[in-house]
C-alpha cells in the first residue's frame, strides 16, 4: 500500500492517530462503528469517494469471486462526475503539502476499495 514517506497514506480508523498524519480523510461511506469524532480526528470525510452502495452491497456477498469484477466497475464509477470531484478534493489536499492519509474501517484494506482509489489517485495525479 502506501509507505510513510508517501503523500498519501492509509490508516484503519481503529489505529492511533499518528502525529504525521497530516489531513485525515475518512474514505468510507459510513461512519466507523464504535469511533468517537474525537477519537478518530478526522478533517474530511468525502462518501463520494466510495463505492456506491449498490456496488459495495453486490461485492460483500461474494467477495472472492467477485474482487476482478468490483476492481472494474469501482473504476468506472470513480471516472463519474461525483466521484471525480472528490478525487480532484484529494488531489488538491494532496498538492497543497500533504500528507494526505486516508481512514478507512475495512477490517481487511487491502481487500477493500482503498487500494482502487489510491492506485486511480496516483494515476490522477501523474496525469494532472
Amino acid at each position: 500500500m502506501a509507505r510513510d514517506s508517501d503523500p498519501v497514506r492509509v490508516r484503519r480508523a481503529y489505529d492511533p492517530v499518528e502525529d504525521d498524519d497530516g489531513t485525515r480523510v475518512l474514505v468510507d461511506r459510513l461512519w466507523p462503528r464504535g469511533v468517537s469524532k474525537e477519537r478518530a480526528d478526522i478533517d474530511l470525510w468525502l462518501k463520494d469517494v466510495t463505492p456506491s452502495d449498490e456496488l459495495r452491497s453486490w461485492y460483500h456477498h461474494d467477495r472472492e469471486d467477485r474482487h476482478d469484477a468490483f476492481v472494474e466497475r469501482y473504476r468506472a464509477e470513480l471516472d463519474d462526475a461525483t466521484h471525480t470531484e472528490a478525487v480532484d478534493r484529494l488531489v488538491d489536499l494532496v498538492r497543497e503539502g500533504g500528507p494526505v492519509t486516508l481512514v478507512t474501517a475495512a477490517k481487511d484494506v487491502a481487500d477493500s476499495h482503498v487500494p482502487v482509489l489510491l492506485d486511480h489517485l496516483k494515476h490522477v495525479m501523474k496525469r494532472t
